[in-house]
């Protein structure tokens, strides 16, 4: 199995939505541009948020089991993805990668 990086790319905010829509939270999102975590055997990497590895599950199992190419050539790189999790009020950016 392969090894995924994967690194956050982009955070946007919507507090037009957040103020009309979402109840205050103590715990939004803590995740900043830059950070990386590392998929070890398609597993979800610890610190990373349950909500953003659903939304990327499983292109992180299909890349860690050698596949790729999604999509019949989205991406430059076949063994990536850019995916954002699931978040309507500060949705994050994620670019997978294969590493070795």
């Amino acid at each position: 199995m392969k090894n995924i990086r994967i690194t956050v790319m982009k955070q946007t905010i919507y507090n037009d939505l957040i103020s009309k829509y979402e109840n205050p939270i103590e715990h939004a999102c803590t995740l900043k541009i830059g950070d990386t975590f590392i998929s070890y055997n398609g597993k979800k990497p610890e610190n990373l948020c349950d909500s953003a590895w659903e939304s990327m599950e499983k292109f992180v199992k299909e890349l860690a089991n050698g596949g790729g190419n999604f999509f019949d050539g989205w991406m430059k790189n076949k063994y990536s993805a850019m995916i954002s999790c699931n978040d309507g009020f500060r949705p994050v950016t994620f670019y997978l990668e294969t590493i070795e």
